[in-house]
């Protein structure tokens, strides 16, 4: 009950620091039109997630597998998933600052 407490409490915090997150990585210039973007990638994974949950408990239980050992293949995809994510945020890298729009910068804030 504890750790779930404290896994929801932070859960905003994650939220609320992606546009600092993506200023840093890729400049201001963009960062609404990225946002954008990640918004719709996390939408996506919000609904195929229980889609893909539902579908390996299914197969798992026709199988004949039942309690724990029915989730037994969603725990593992669930994990592979993650280590997919884990492995492309390394591998995301800042965009030089050459390519920065500097003459755009330079408007907005004048």
């Amino acid at each position: 009950m504890v750790v779930a407490c404290v896994i929801l409490s932070m859960y905003g915090g994650g939220f609320a620091t992606i546009p600092a997150y993506l200023s840093d990585l890729f400049g201001k210039m963009q960062v609404g039109a990225i946002h954008g973007r990640l918004l719709t990638a996390w939408s996506t994974a919000g609904v195929l997630g229980p889609v893909i949950v539902n579908y390996l408990h299914t197969s798992a239980k026709a199988k004949g597998l039942a309690g724990a050992a029915a989730y037994q293949s969603v725990f593992y995809t669930m994990a592979g998933l993650l280590v997919i994510g884990l492995i492309a945020n390394f591998l995301v890298r800042p965009v030089a600052e050459k390519y920065f729009e500097k003459e755009a910068a330079k408007k907005v804030a004048a």
